[in-house]
């Protein structure tokens, strides 16, 4: 038959059942369940004859009752010895699940935007007119290289949008007369010489985000007076108001007239037409058209 073991189940520990985790997973009145990673707890470990021994021990104390001339105990001393062997050159399946954290969405907010629009001397735009050279003088058609381009920026992830560009005789956004360059990003419908997109790109050293730029150009014209059809003299400057999309967003935010410059992104900052969310940038000088056009604009 079976006789019961001298000894206290709730006393059975660890030989090193002071680290963190190392306690029983269960005890009951019958067995007592220990859960704990092979190498801790006091495990050791032996490295021999190809094979990996991990050895520990399982102890219980005994339960001593005191009299009042001296103590006692009914209980054995028990030590249970374990050990797993392995092959150190056994290959075992391992499967590893790893947890990737959800990409957090970017935050939108009004907040500063440096923006600068600048006027190259040729096609290439390796080169563009200083402050010193304004006003620039044009013959009528003669094409004007603009560029506008996001300041202090290095995120690569961040895109310029322009959404509308114009022409006025001073650098206030409501001057009048205007002439549209960009309407909503694309090129005016109703100029019989459109303004051309020129798609930024690839990243260089010299150019290391394109994104941040947006390039176009301009065919020059002069303004008229409506009720006396007499061309207009004087200064004439570019504006454009911007914002700034961040690539993380699914849906588009540059019009499909722009998709040769690659962009997939939503409005950060303009989504919903705030005036503080779009920023509005000037030429850095004006434009000086001839006095005496040889033909106008049309």
């Amino acid at each position: 038959g079976l006789s019961v073991q001298p000894y206290n189940l709730d006393s059975v520990r660890l030989a090193s059942s002071t680290q963190p985790g190392c306690q029983p997973a269960q005890t009951t009145e019958t067995f007592v369940m220990f859960h704990f990673p092979v190498t801790q707890c006091g495990t050791t470990v032996q490295v021999g004859d190809d094979r990996l021994i991990y050895e520990n021990q399982l102890i219980s104390t005994i339960d001593v009752q005191p009299g009042p001339r001296g103590s006692i105990t009914r209980d054995s001393v028990y030590i249970l010895h374990a050990r797993c062997i392995y092959n150190a050159s056994e290959l075992l399946p391992l499967r590893l699940e790893v947890a990737v954290p959800p990409t957090a969405a970017p935050m939108a907010q009004p907040g500063p935007l440096r923006l600068q629009l600048r006027i190259a001397t040729d096609e290439s735009y390796s080169a563009y007119h200083a402050e010193g050279e304004y006003p620039l003088v044009k013959v009528l058609r003669d094409p004007i290289y603009v560029e506008v381009r996001l300041l202090q920026k290095t995120d690569p992830n961040l895109v310029l949008v322009l959404h509308q560009c114009w022409a006025a005789p001073s650098t206030g956004p409501a001057a009048e007369p205007q002439w549209p360059l960009l309407v909503d990003g694309c090129p005016f419908a109703g100029d019989n010489y459109r303004t051309q997109l020129v798609p930024v790109g690839p990243a260089s050293p010299q150019l290391p985000f394109p994104s941040h730029y947006q390039r176009f150009v301009v065919s020059t014209f002069t303004f008229v007076d409506t009720p006396s059809m007499a061309v207009l003299e004087g200064e004439v400057y570019i504006l454009c108001s911007a914002s700034v999309c961040h690539l993380a967003q699914p849906e588009p935010c540059r019009p499909s007239c722009q998709l040769a410059v690659p962009s997939r992104a939503r409005r950060a900052a303009g989504d919903k037409g705030t005036a503080n969310a779009v920023g509005t940038v000037t030429s850095q000088g004006r434009v000086v058209f001839p006095k005496r056009p040889a033909a106008g604009r049309g």
